[in-house]
């Protein structure tokens, strides 16, 4: 497959134009996907470590040390439970399974789960209910 280096350039000049975390593009059987930090086509991602600012990156560096991050899929609020007063999905010290929902991230009213990346024990929550998340934000870190 030939890579139309035009269509990416476009859609990262519409991220800054925008100010988009992420940007999808289909057509036919190609899906262009532009984010800050990757570009994927057709599901293969190619890492662009050259976007990360030196913060960004010690940041990445100190939490990978330190878990494993469980991270927001989409730009919207969080919320720890189903409903209000209902009980929380994770609290520090539980021990959750890989699928297992985290958080609800809402967005444009519609209720999304998160589900956990991988199994561990909750060592820390990053996000106070009802919070806005960005795409790709630590919602939780897990030992």
């Amino acid at each position: 497959m030939k890579i139309d280096k035009k269509i990416i350039k476009e859609l990262t000049d519409c991220l800054e134009e925008f100010k988009l975390t992420e940007l999808e593009y289909t057509e036919k059987d190609t899906k262009i996907k532009v984010s800050k930090n990757n570009v994927s086509i057709n599901n293969q991602s190619i890492s662009n470590p050259d976007n990360q600012s030196p913060v960004q990156e010690l940041k990445a560096q100190k939490t990978a040390s330190s878990g494993v991050e469980v991270t927001s899929p989409i730009i919207g609020t969080a919320y720890h439970a189903p409903e209000p007063g209902a009980k929380k999905f994770v609290e520090v010290g539980k021990k959750i399974k890989k699928g297992d929902t985290i958080m609800i991230v809402e967005a444009m009213k519609t209720m999304n789960h998160v589900p956990s990346t991988s199994d561990g024990l909750v060592k820390e929550i990053l996000v106070a209910d009802g919070q806005p998340v960005e795409f790709g934000q630590a919602l939780i870190i897990l030992e």
